[in-house]
């Protein structure tokens, strides 16, 4: 099984290129970066992870920019948006961003997008927060448009564009895998518009279950379920706990890191690196 680590890059914290030189130093397959363009003052949108929202959801680097310093200091892992709040981004913008770094780190990105929480903040964008699955889907398929056409066009409710010329196209073929975080709904999203899956909420803690109707669903719309690889974000060091996780045909655990400096992360990594070879 496949380890990753994730983090909030901060103005504060361990410089998103020297996290990233470090886990791979280190064997880790993969780094991951989230995202939050801005968090709205009013706080009205309770945080889903229901204590007071820490400081590093308002303090992040810019998502692409991130990714691409880590890519540049690097030569082997992977790139993750750990996730991309697609809703957020102008889709033709989105898709060059995402394919430049595809094309600039020879085709280590893997883009996790979700739908967001903080419905004031989507607001602030223009997505209003009960279309904003329709907005996501219409964004991801547009951009698969761009991604694979060479002149190509896109006609939704939410987005309208006659024939354009795009480049560059992504490093990897067609593009990168597209992985869908969820809360408690959204697997026909997982296997409509998506190449892998990271649950969150209900799905995660009743794992066995929801990979199973995931298997399901994806034989209703003529997919296998091994099309979607399963990644688990928040995962336990715990050897035992990993173990399962594979056992159940998962194909990746990231570790979460806090937002902190190389004094604090650097030991954190060392941990975590331990099962690296143990979980190969």
């Amino acid at each position: 099984m496949k380890l990753g680590v994730t983090m909030f890059a901060t103005d504060y914290a361990i410089r998103p290129d020297e996290l990233a030189v470090a886990s791979e130093d280190r064997g880790f397959e993969s780094v991951w970066f989230p995202e939050h363009t801005h968090i709205p003052a009013s706080r009205k949108s309770p945080w889903p992870g229901g204590a007071e929202l820490p400081k590093e959801y308002w303090h992040t680097h810019d998502l692409f920019v991130t990714m691409m310093a880590a890519a540049a200091a690097t030569k082997n892992i992977k790139i993750g948006s750990g996730i991309c709040l697609v809703i957020e981004h102008d889709p033709i913008v989105l898709a060059k961003q995402v394919a430049s770094v595809d094309q600039l780190s020879s085709g280590r990105v893997l883009f996790g997008i979700g739908g967001g929480w903080n419905a004031e903040e989507m607001q602030n964008h223009g997505t209003p927060f009960n279309r904003r699955w329709k907005v996501l889907r219409e964004r991801i398929e547009a951009m698969k448009a761009i991604w694979t056409n060479d002149a190509a066009e896109y006609h939704g409710e939410f987005v309208n564009f006659d024939p354009i010329w795009c480049h560059p196209k992504p490093y990897q073929k067609p593009h990168p895998p597209i992985l869908l975080g969820t809360f408690n709904g959204g697997l026909n999203r997982v296997v409509n518009y998506c190449d892998g899956w990271i649950p969150v909420g209900f799905f995660a803690k009743d794992l066995p279950g929801s990979m199973k109707e995931l298997g399901q669903r994806a034989e209703q719309v003529g997919r296998k379920g091994s099309e979607f690889p399963v990644s688990i974000f928040g995962a336990a060091d715990k050897e035992e706990e990993l173990t399962n996780l594979q056992k159940l045909g998962v194909e990746r655990a990231v570790f979460v890191l806090s937002s902190e400096g190389r004094e604090t992360i650097l030991p954190m990594l060392d941990k975590y690196a331990k099962l690296v070879v143990k979980m190969a």
